[in-house]
């Protein structure tokens, strides 16, 4: 292959990690999640709509989009894995998903204050986040090559860790040189950099182009470092992949650990992507929060994750996944159960003053479980399926993990919109994701801790 030591393999497979994390971090949840739904909401008071019936509308055309790119990387992910592992080549799409998911991101500038470009906006970052995790899941699938099954969870864990100190460090940029508050000013009170108009929220809106150069500049050591072994494999088609996948899927369905932790994985982690979308959204129209508040709570969640990953690695190789990945869900669980009995005006049946910080002070520390646990449960469910994979082909048995993460992907966010829409409240749309934790708790039960491969 080359003679690039396992170690550099590693880190460069890591700094995918590290690269892709601002899409998430300043995208889908802390930066462009609360303006989008800050815009949203104005241009639907524009066009008649009652304040609060505007703030569920915005939340439904967010959780509507992120339900059609769910669907989109579900029922993708299986093939282009199947593809992967037949043709054995992972890292010309890896590279072509890449870029595309750049030239998206870029285009989240579009997106004016007076609700020009919405639509567009909307469109090209979850078309992005499609591109995104698309490379994101076929790189899982060069996880087992990189350690024996005992160090891949402090491996995984470790790069989720590392990914997440990337994503602290591109909020503290944003907060500190770009997005501006009312005042125009940024979290330290400057001006945008680069002379960036705060009446157009210019800075607030470079963080596409700024999660643009951040993908691209990073993925450049992952480049370098990750090769694959070089095959010839003549002979492979559509039907060659079609009828392995097939095999594949036949062989898991009869084996009951993997099916369970595949069923349930899929619950609790659509659970915690409806966590992740809708944190900002959430902080912005039931707390009214600005972008730099957002932000701050952002990097409190993200240190947190950096954290309590790279703890739940170490937890991971000593004592399996599974114990972690129970702990995590109980404490979102909880988390979950604050934030449907909160708002400005009461916490659960508590009133509270006018102006009283204790929702604040009560969200930030929701935002370090969110940040803590949602990484230790993602790194650690990375960990399993590791354990249940086929090692011939990984990519593909990652694509069905996708499959799974994706699959309800409509769920969680179609239950939100429903629940949001019926109760007319941002608080109470949040109920499913209690639920959908829970239903992924109970099928742990099946679970081994080791995996399946060898009984």
């Amino acid at each position: 292959m080359t003679d690039i030591s396992r170690k550099k393999r590693i880190w460069g497979w890591m700094f995918f990690d590290w690269a892709q994390q601002p899409y998430a971090t300043l995208g889908l949840t802390f930066i462009f999640a609360p303006y989008f739904a800050a815009v949203a909401a104005d241009y639907f008071r524009e066009v008649g709509q009652a304040d609060q019936i505007a703030r569920a509308s915005a939340q439904s055309l967010w959780s509507s989009a992120q339900t059609i790119a769910g669907l989109a990387i579900a029922f993708s992910a299986p093939f282009l894995g199947a593809w992967a592992d037949t043709s054995g080549r992972k890292l010309p799409w890896i590279k072509v998903f890449t870029a595309l998911a750049i030239l998206c991101a870029a285009f989240i500038w579009l997106l004016q204050p007076d609700g020009t470009g919405l639509f567009m906006a909307l469109a090209a970052f979850w078309i992005g986040f499609v591109f995104s995790e698309s490379a994101f899941n076929l790189n899982n699938g060069l996880l087992p090559s990189l350690g024996s099954p005992a160090e891949i969870g402090r491996i995984s864990g470790g790069s989720t860790a590392f990914g997440y100190w990337g994503g602290v460090l591109s909020l503290f940029i944003i907060l500190l040189f770009f997005a501006e508050n009312e005042t125009g000013k940024t979290l330290i009170g400057l001006s945008p950099a680069f002379g960036l108009d705060p009446e157009t929220r210019e800075g607030t809106r470079f963080v596409g182009p700024f999660i643009a150069l951040w993908f691209a500049l990073f993925t450049i050591p992952y480049f370098l470092t990750i090769r694959e072994p070089r095959v010839t494999r003549s002979g492979v088609s559509v039907r060659t992949m079609l009828r392995d996948l097939k095999s594949s899927v036949r062989a898991i369905s009869k084996r009951r650990s993997a099916s369970a932790f595949l069923l349930g994985s899929m619950f609790y982690r659509d659970a915690l992507s409806a966590l992740y979308a809708y944190g900002g959204v959430y902080a912005t129209l039931v707390l009214d929060w600005s972008t730099p508040q957002v932000g701050v709570f952002g990097i409190i969640a993200a240190i947190a994750a950096a954290l309590l990953s790279w703890l739940g690695g170490i937890a991971d190789q000593r004592r399996g996944p599974k114990p972690v990945i129970t702990f995590a869900i109980w404490s979102l669980i909880v988390v979950c159960t604050v934030i449907v009995g909160m708002s400005r005006e009461h916490l659960f049946f508590i009133a509270l003053p006018p102006g009283s910080l204790i929702p604040d002070i009560t969200f930030y520390i929701c935002g370090a479980v969110i940040g803590g646990a949602g990484g230790a449960l993602y790194a650690s469910s990375r960990s399993l399926m590791v354990r249940h994979a086929d090692p011939a082909r990984p990519a593909e048995a990652f694509g069905l993990f996708a499959l799974t993460g994706k699959a309800t992907a409509f769920l969680a966010p179609a239950l939100i919109t429903l629940f949001t829409l019926l109760t007319q409240s941002n608080q109470l749309g949040f109920l499913p994701v209690i639920f959908l934790f829970l239903l992924g708790l109970t099928l742990l039960r099946w679970v081994q801790p080791e995996g399946d491969l060898t009984t």
